[in-house]
């Protein structure tokens, strides 16, 4: 008896050594079921585990009935809910003829299934709570006494000790973990803060150190809004607002993670409060650039140093000396300061008009800041440098003002696309201007060749366009005539079509008015 008691000692020991060393719950759990197992000598070994809804089947050791495996203890149901319940040992030698605790059909069959007859069940606990129990059973019928039992308590207290242990050790490595990834986020968003990054950059850091997607959102679900910063699940997506203070600046969603952990849910949290700070600061910066842009802008108007103007303008990233297109509008400031800033130009305010100076090298992109700011826009350009935006600026604004008179609202024009009507209309029409982009080719000819093919040209209307009527004003051949017509045609082109005659005859009117 004395051996055998200091065997039991020994094999304790050893089991309690063992079981210091596992920091695998798992593990820990089978090595108690094997040791219970063969301390006893019995034919099968198991551990079930409490949870609020009873007892589960949790480790077994000698069974081969799936039945069994798989079975649940309601609490106070069969000998191991008893135990779980009183928290005593309870031992039987013949289960299905022991009526001290509640047979149930489920549990009953299980049992049956598996072919066990005496049950021996101890409790596992922390302090005085049941955590589960550990049973050793035969297959036949056999008395447990009361040393055997005390040995499977004691292997039971080790085992609680150790399961505590080991869960104590899982919790201890998961929170290392969680604050070595929450020193990495730190860590990373930190950079991206001093960097400057943009939000797309934190929904990419994020969601990497996530494992999921990160999308900015420009608008978020009123529920998120009124969680105030607290990141909510919406069907398979966590979403959380991005708030600064009480105001609402978008939000982000993260996908593929509906099992967030807290750990996780607050790094989740705490990347919309970085997206926050990030879209403050570069509205901030934005706000400060802009003011600066449309100093420039007023500045260039005023004719300020042209040099200085240059270099002021280089350091946000516009160069003055590169064609640019002109031009001023009657939308909003903030609608056109956000374009000229997004496509690397100036925008300002002078009286109630809005002026934009854009690089292109076309007219065209008129058309698309009036669509962008739905607003009327005159252009002129392109041209370079401050001398030459501020001189653009008159011709965009008389050009504004023509298309109002006309009523073309939302509509986007050059003078030459408005031809002499933009001259008729025009706030202190350029009449020299107009002249020369009607006449230009014919005047220089006239003035290279010593010719008088503006004179023919006047006399040519004055006479109905007549050939005949006008050949004999001019004292000349009707071929001389035709050929100096023809000479007009190639300098140019097609200026006979309706439109274009009208043209003529008014920029010759103005030519004349002019001496």
């Amino acid at each position: 008896m004395t051996r055998r008691r200091e065997a039991e000692l020994a094999a304790l020991f050893e089991t309690a050594s063992e079981l210091a060393g596992m920091r695998d719950p798992d593990a820990v759990l089978r090595s108690i079921v094997r040791r219970a197992r063969t301390l006893l000598g019995t034919d099968v070994s198991y551990l079930s585990m409490n949870d609020p809804a009873g007892t589960y089947m949790r480790v077994t050791d000698g069974s081969f009935s799936p039945l069994f495996q798989k079975v649940r203890l309601g609490l106070g149901e069969g000998l191991g809910g008893l135990v779980a319940q009183t928290a005593r040992p309870y031992a039987t030698s013949d289960y299905f003829a022991d009526a001290r605790f509640n047979h149930t059909n489920p549990i009953d069959s299980a049992v049956h299934d598996e072919g066990l007859t005496a049950i021996l069940g101890v409790p596992l606990k922390l302090d005085s709570k049941v955590i589960g129990v550990l049973y050793a059973a035969d297959r036949t019928t056999r008395e447990f006494p009361a040393e055997e039992v005390a040995l499977l308590q004691s292997l039971a207290d080790h085992a609680a000790i150790a399961i505590d242990t080991a869960s104590l050790f899982a919790t201890i490595q998961s929170h290392n973990e969680a604050m070595k990834r929450a020193e990495e986020a730190h860590d990373r968003l930190t950079d991206l803060v001093l960097r400057g990054g943009s939000s797309a950059e934190v929904a990419a850091a994020v969601g990497e150190l996530l494992g999921g997607p990160v999308e900015v959102l420009d608008a978020v679900p009123p529920n998120a809004v009124r969680a105030n910063g607290r990141a909510v699940l919406l069907g398979e997506e966590w979403v959380c607002a991005v708030l600064a203070g009480s105001e609402l600046l978008g939000g982000i969603a993260l996908a593929g993670r509906p099992d967030l952990n807290d750990a996780d849910r607050r790094l989740f949290e705490r990347s919309a409060a970085v997206t926050a700070l990030l879209l403050l600061l570069r509205r901030t910066v934005a706000e400060a650039e802009n003011k600066v842009r449309g100093e420039l802008i007023t500045d260039i108007l005023d004719g300020r140093d042209a040099t200085g103007l240059v270099a002021r303008a280089r350091r946000v990233g516009v160069e003055l000396s590169d064609p640019h297109v002109v031009l001023v509008a009657d939308g909003n400031l903030s609608g056109a300061t956000h374009y000229a800033s997004v496509h690397r130009g100036l925008a300002g305010s002078r009286g109630r008009d809005v002026v934009l100076a854009l690089p292109s090298v076309s007219t065209h992109v008129a058309r698309e800041v009036a669509k962008a700011l739905d607003a009327t826009v005159g252009a002129c350009g392109p041209v370079a440098g401050p001398v030459a935006i501020a001189a653009a600026y008159e011709e965009a604004r008389r050009c504004l003002k023509a298309l109002r008179q006309l009523g073309r609202e939302k509509d986007a024009a050059t003078m030459d696309d408005l031809g002499f009507v933009g001259v008729l209309l025009g706030d202190r029409a350029d009449v020299s201007g107009y002249v020369r982009s009607v006449l230009g080719p014919v005047l220089d000819y006239d003035t290279e060749r010593g010719t008088e093919l503006v004179h023919t040209l006047e006399v040519y209307f004055r006479c109905g366009a007549n050939l005949s009527r006008a050949k004999a004003e001019l004292h000349l051949h009707v071929n001389t005539v035709t050929q100096r017509l023809d000479r007009v045609t190639s300098l140019l082109g097609d200026w006979q079509s309706p439109d274009r005659v009208l043209e003529v005859q008014l920029a010759l009117r103005l030519l004349r008015l002019q001496g």
